[in-house]
Formats: C-alpha cells, sequence, structure tokens
C-alpha cells in the first residue's frame, strides 16, 4: 500500500467525496491560497476551481449560518477554520440550529455540515489560538466529533463525515499534518464512534487522542525498554465515544492514564476516567491519572509553551507511577511536530 503525509490524506479524500458527490463545496478563509491551508486544501482547488472552492472573509458567525442553512437545503458544506479557536464565533448556528434539527422538526431532513478546525501549538500561538475544542463540542448530543491521528483515519473519517446525515466537527493536530503512513487508494470510509488499538500490552493502558496518539506511541516504545507492556488506544472519536474499547484494555490491563491536548477538568480525560469507574471499577489496580496541559491558557513563550504541552516523557512517567515504578525515564521530544513556524 502507498503512503501519505497526513495532509495529503486530507486532500485525496477531500477530492474524492466531491468527486463522488457534486453537492459537496469547501469554504473557509484562504483556502484557494497557494499554500491551501497546509496543503489540505489544493488539491481540491486543482481540481475544482473557485466554483467549489470558495474562499470567505472573516465572518465565522455569519457564514456558520450560511453553511448550515445550506445543509438543511441539500448541499454539503465542508468548512475549514485555519484555527479551531475561531469555531467559538460558529457555535450558535452549530450548536442551536445544527444539532438540534432532528430533534426540533420531528426527525425530518437535517443539517449536515462538516466542519473542520486545526488545532496545536507552536510558533508561540498564545491563549487564543492554542486551544483544543473537542470537548466542548463533544458535550452537545446531535454533532458528532472526530480528532484523526493518522493519516489513514485524516482521509476515512472525513470520507465518513461527508455521506452522513449528522454535522460533523473534525479537529486535526498540525503537528500531524507531515506525519506519513499507509492509507488506502480508495475513499474507504472508517465508522464513526470505533476506535483502534494502536499498540497493545499487558501492564498499563494509555488512551490517547489526536497528537498524543503518537506521543502515547512514542512513551509505549520507550517503557518497552523498561520490560513495561503499554497497550496504546487511540479514541479517533471523542462523540460517539468507544467506551466498549477502552473498557476491555482496561479490564486487561488494570490501570490507565489518559492523555489529552486539551485541559483535565470537563475534558476527554474526565470522561474516560468515568466511563472506567461506571463499568470496570473492579479491574483498576490503580488510581487514573490524566496527563494534560496546566489548568490554565497557554502561554506565548516558546519554552513556556514546550513545557505547557505534555508529551511522551509525561506519559511514560505516569505509566511508571501507575505501575509503582520509581524507575527514571527520559523520552526525547518529537521533532516531527516542532518544525511549525507559521500560521499556514
Amino acid at each position: 500500500m502507498r503512503t501519505l503525509k497526513y495532509s495529503e490524506a486530507i486532500g485525496e479524500g477531500t477530492v474524492q467525496s466531491m468527486e463522488a458527490d457534486p453537492t459537496i463545496f469547501v469554504a473557509g478563509q484562504s483556502v484557494d491560497d497557494h499554500k491551501g491551508i497546509y496543503g489540505t486544501t489544493t488539491a481540491a482547488m486543482k481540481r475544482f476551481g473557485p466554483s467549489r472552492v470558495r474562499d470567505i472573509p472573516n465572518c465565522e458567525t455569519a457564514f456558520a449560518g450560511i453553511a448550515v442553512g445550506a445543509a438543511s437545503q441539500g448541499l454539503r458544506p465542508l468548512v475549514v477554520h485555519t484555527r479551531d479557536d475561531f469555531m467559538f464565533l460558529a457555535m450558535d448556528a452549530v450548536i442551536n440550529v445544527a444539532a438540534k434539527w432532528r430533534y426540533m422538526y420531528g426527525n425530518k431532513g437535517g443539517a449536515p455540515v462538516v466542519m473542520r478546525g486545526v488545532v496545536g501549538h507552536g510558533w508561540g500561538q498564545g491563549a487564543t489560538h492554542s486551544q483544543s475544542l473537542h470537548s466542548v463540542f463533544g458535550h452537545f448530543p446531535g454533532l458528532h466529533v472526530v480528532v484523526p491521528a493518522s493519516p489513514a483515519d485524516a482521509k476515512g473519517l472525513l470520507v465518513t463525515a461527508l455521506r452522513g446525515d449528522t454535522p460533523v466537527i473534525v479537529l486535526e493536530n498540525r503537528g500531524l499534518y507531515d506525519v506519513e503512513d499507509e492509507v488506502p487508494q480508495e475513499p474507504v470510509a472508517v465508522p464513526l464512534g470505533r476506535g483502534r488499538i494502536v499498540r497493545e500490552g499487558t501492564d498499563v493502558t494509555i488512551v490517547a487522542a489526536s497528537l498524543m496518539v503518537r506521543e502515547a506511541e512514542r512513551a509505549a516504545q520507550a517503557l518497552a525498554g523498561q520490560g513495561v507492556s503499554a497497550e496504546v488506544v487511540d479514541v479517533r472519536s471523542i462523540r460517539p465515544l468507544d467506551e466498549a474499547l477502552i473498557c476491555e484494555s482496561v479490564a486487561k490491563t488494570g490501570r490507565l492514564v489518559v492523555a489529552d491536548t486539551s485541559w483535565a477538568r470537563y475534558g476527554l480525560s474526565a470522561e474516560v476516567a468515568a466511563v472506567v469507574a461506571e463499568n470496570v471499577f473492579d479491574a483498576l489496580r490503580a488510581p487514573v491519572r490524566r496527563v494534560t496541559p496546566p489548568d490554565c491558557p497557554a502561554p506565548v513563550s516558546w519554552p513556556l509553551e514546550e513545557a505547557f504541552n505534555p508529551d511522551a516523557d509525561a506519559l511514560a512517567r505516569a505509566a511508571l507511577e501507575v505501575l509503582g515504578l520509581s524507575r527514571r525515564l527520559e523520552v526525547a521530544r518529537d521533532e516531527l511536530h516542532h518544525n511549525f513556524i507559521g500560521p499556514y
């Protein structure tokens, strides 16, 4: 099977979906730029041009309403936000209209808008440009929220979103855009709500989302050198959440570390811990550990930003702690996602 970068996989999935469905169009700020939102919209722009790949002004609130309206009338908008922080301005249309459409109108019709949002740190983004909003959107019934961590899932989950009848939020960490892996040539849909075992293990379960899946893999590899077998679970989807897969893994290992790119309170890590406590509490042999950013807004300074965001080293140390091991272990940082030097 051939390999693609994460960004290329998104671009290919977009083009293939648009070829299969003429109602799909792409809209967002700078989607027609020569850099194409980290290269994710370049292929669509070349293939379809401005008639179906449309640059829009800074009007997140207004265009959210336009997109939801278009979706309710049979079109399939794929709206791209260069930073997911800007999606706060789209909240009313997405949460109060799109997510509740079927509930309010007797399951008649729908507004299956798909919104991509770019998240991640680097380049001194600061407090208002470094937030991962998956837990915010995941709180509301009627929305699906996905956080692909691999190129194949970036393509497959987007394909599923563009075929479905439910509004979907797709959040992509820019630290993953250059990750390269095998991706099917065909537009193979990846089911929403089904996680994946990235690496099997027997001593401790690490449940992770988005960029933290890559960090969890790196941590698991380092732990293996210490004789510790860590199982890595990629949730893939925030809502629906694959509770069964998470509980099966914890029932096997007896220990749980949850890794997230967003804060611990009221977030994904809290939800995963609650699911385990409610379903397989007797299997736990140690308290659950959560590895997340500190409970404060992100700093702008590069060294402070590096310290703010958890990595494989923090995950490995947490795993050793839940195992009751006092060994010293240092994991080198992942250079791939530290190369980000600008907003596009």
